[in-house]
């Protein structure tokens, strides 16, 4: 970063520092603020085998501070496109785009314990779980960290009313402190009667993951580099995976490889369990089972992962089990869904409507051929804006909107016969460029090792 962008940048990490000790509650022990700052995992970094194996890629490492600071300024941006005085924020992909911070991230999407908000003019709190205040001083982008009031019955039983309004009283101040005159607050997702609080109190609350999809859209340059290096560990893991898979196996134990290389080299979670195998390949979305794996099965999987740096990879792949040539109808399937993913590919272009990206596209004949949910999708924690629907799907969910470079799609494609046998699932990940798609992952699309 050069020039303003620099400066502004330096100002931000020096206020956070030199403010530290006043916003941020909770316990000053030796012990919390190793854990604040040179104990926490962001700060640790990814590690071994993630830095020897992106520096033979020739991979350059993000930096961190400007990223953060690039995704307060996409919401900033956002919230003051759509006239808020600013937003409220559960669901934990969105706090982490907000705010850098982690901390339970599946087991927080269904208890209600941990939130954060930004102000139309860049302020950041967090309310965080039990005595984990110190998972957030790693980010200069945080002004204040609070105790969270968790509302869900789990945690507060029969007392939920009395406790959401406690939540409300704090939320409603902040409001005030903050947003005056303009009260007007998106939110993503509340639990509990949030809602209906909300609204007693006068406060009109509009959608907030507008304002966050529109504000992830376009990805920084730092951010671009976070996914490369998640993507390359993600291959990395998905050639153990297809070496380690061996007729015998069940698609649980092959789909194990991917769990454990994902988090070896600093990866979070996997959002489904799509690997299947032979006659199971055929309707797709089937989970992995305990099914034993057959010489010259088709084995179809989706990594569907959130790896290094909270960065998704998105990447299907089938293969041939065991040392056998895929049959006549094993290639030929996997010559349509191959044409299909090449040739939508070429289609990613700045300035192409989404209208024109679904009726453009190839698809397989619909009557002959099963087909995946989308043809395209957007991607970065996770899936995200846009979906690109197949063309029977336009009237019901189709909507119109621009490709722009910055913007990651990945290129989907299931083919199957609705009169039996086995399919193939082939996805890519690109990055918009001025100049088209440019493919993020590289692994070969063979059916056959």
């Amino acid at each position: 970063m050069k020039g303003k962008n620099h400066t502004r940048l330096s100002q931000a990490i020096q206020k956070h520092r030199s403010s530290t000790a006043i916003h941020r509650v909770g316990d000053e022990s030796a012990e919390f603020i190793r854990a604040a700052n040179e104990g926490h995992h962001i700060n640790l970094g990814p590690g071994e085998p993630c830095l020897t194996e992106w520096k033979a890629a020739g991979l350059d490492l993000p930096d961190l501070p400007a990223m953060r600071q690039y995704r307060l300024e996409r919401v900033v941006a956002q919230l003051q496109r759509f006239d808020y005085g600013g937003i409220l924020l559960f669901d934990p992909l969105n706090v982490r785009y907000a705010t850098d911070s982690t901390n339970m991230q599946l087991w927080v999407m269904h208890n209600g314990a941990r939130y954060a908000y930004v102000s139309a003019d860049g302020y950041v709190i967090v309310w965080d779980y039990t005595n984990t205040e110190f998972l957030n001083g790693h980010s200069h982008v945080v002004d204040e960290v609070r105790p969270a009031v968790g509302v869900s019955y789990f945690l507060n039983g029969p007392r939920y009313p009395e406790i959401a309004e406690r939540w409300v009283e704090e939320i409603y101040s902040v409001i005030l402190h903050h947003q005056s005159p303009n009260t007007r607050l998106a939110v993503d997702v509340l639990h509990g009667p949030g809602h209906q609080l909300l609204a007693d109190k006068g406060i009109a609350v509009g959608f907030g993951y507008e304002v966050m999809e529109e504000a992830r859209k376009l990805k920084g340059e730092d951010e671009i580099k976070a996914m490369r290096c998640a993507v390359h560990a993600c291959e990395t893991t998905m050639e153990e995976l297809r070496l380690s898979a061996v007729p015998g196996m069940t698609e649980r134990e092959v789909w194990a490889f991917l769990h454990a290389g994902n988090i070896r080299r600093a990866g979070e979670w996997i959002e489904t369990q799509l690997l299947a195998s032979g006659p199971r390949t055929n309707p797709w979305m089937q989970e992995a089972s305990s099914r034993k794996i057959q010489a010259g099965d088709l084995v179809a999987y989706d990594t569907d992962l959130v790896g290094a740096y909270g960065m998704m990879c998105d990447i299907s792949r089938t293969f041939v089990a065991g040392n056998t040539q895929p049959t006549a109808q094993q290639s030929n399937l996997h010559s349509i869904a191959s044409e299909m993913v090449a040739t939508n590919t070429q289609l990613l272009t700045p300035g192409r409507s989404f209208r024109e990206l679904t009726f453009e596209s190839m698809v397989p004949d619909v009557d002959q051929f099963r087909h995946y949910s989308c043809l395209f999708h957007g991607v970065g924690q996770c899936d995200e804006y846009p979906n690109i629907s197949l063309p029977a799907a336009w009237e019901q969910f189709g909507y119109d909107g621009v490709i722009e470079p910055g913007m990651v799609f990945t290129v989907e494609s299931f083919v199957a016969r609705r009169d039996g046998g086995e399919g193939v699932k082939l996805e890519i990940q690109t990055l918009i460029t001025e100049d088209g798609a440019e493919r993020l992952d590289f692994s070969p699309l063979d059916l056959a090792f």
